[in-house]
């Protein structure tokens, strides 16, 4: 399949379930060098709770799992709110939004007032998990001397085994992507299936893919765009021992939505969908429980 930048949503792997005329949509955009499976407990969850009574979405974006690859030049965070509007447009039911997003997902999310303000006119309820509004270009991994240079490093390094070595060879000794999960990814305890799933997530990213986003994400500041969201129910989730978005990245992001609010969970990383999925589930269901008496509160009370 060729590269484009404007991608068609044929050129998105997309996952949905749930009748589409349902009367709430909930659409989760997963993390950087991931796919849709960093939401799978979330999902599980969902289908447990609601069943098909509301429209559930994930995708794989550009560049990542089964979706099209793209150059570097395309892998931008503006690209990545524009596929979601097109993800929207195709899938999901004509009613109200609930929107999570995850590291680089969550900054999807902060770009669609810019890129898609139609569609934040219809967000019900906003979660934001283990993401940054901005200064990504601070952030010392925990390791103030050395950390802004070993963070620039560290995706080049995958890039570079990733076009040097085939994945089968970095499968059979991931070292160097061990090494990044583990110290990097995840807080604790840590649990061995998880850091798995991400492992060959990330062994099986595009160098491209890695490259591009990396430095998108050195550009982003979209604090100020939040105010779009303001009195949208908002989380905004971060794990104690995250040092890729600091704790202190989602204060400035709860911060600059009204009455948006943040929970911090105590040791987890950066990997919280799937470090503490039961604590982003319970956000989860309680957002759509919300949306779903808001958009029919007569019925929903009559279920409840």
């Amino acid at each position: 399949m060729p590269a484009t930048a404007d991608l068609h949503v044929d050129d998105l792997h997309v996952s949905t379930h749930g009748r589409p005329d349902a009367p709430v949509t909930v659409l989760l955009a997963h993390c950087w060098t991931a796919d849709e499976t960093d939401w799978h407990y979330q999902v599980q969850a969902l289908l447990d709770r609601f069943g098909h009574e509301v429209r559930l979405v994930t995708w794989d974006h550009r560049g990542h799992g089964r979706s099209a690859r793209v150059p570097e030049s395309a892998c931008t965070i503006a690209d990545l709110a524009r596929d979601l509007g097109r993800v929207v447009d195709a899938h999901a039911a004509a009613g109200p939004l609930v929107l999570a997003g995850h590291s680089i997902g969550g900054m999807c999310l902060m770009a669609l007032p810019e890129e898609r303000p139609d569609l934040v006119e219809r967000v019900a309820g906003l979660l934001l998990v283990s993401t940054s509004s901005g200064r990504l270009d601070t952030v010392t991994l925990g390791l103030p001397d050395t950390g802004r240079v070993v963070r620039a490093q560290i995706p080049r390094l995958l890039a570079a085994r990733a076009q040097l070595l085939s994945r089968r060879r970095r499968r059979g000794s991931p070292s160097v992507e061990r090494w990044v999960v583990n110290r990097f990814l995840f807080g604790s305890p840590l649990r061995l299936r998880d850091a798995g799933l991400v492992l060959d997530q990330l062994i099986s990213c595009a160098p491209a893919t890695m490259a591009g986003f990396y430095r998108d994400c050195m550009r982003h500041e979209r604090t100020a765009a939040l105010a779009a969201y303001d009195d949208v129910p908002t989380v905004v989730m971060v794990g104690s021992a995250d040092v890729l978005t600091p704790p202190a990245h989602a204060q400035r992001t709860a911060a600059a939505i009204r009455g948006a609010r943040l929970v911090v969970a105590p040791g987890a990383g950066h990997y919280l969908p799937l470090e503490r999925d039961e604590l982003v589930s319970e956000h989860l269901v309680a957002a759509v429980e919300q949306a779903l008496a808001d958009a029919h509160p007569q019925a929903h009370a009559a279920a409840g």
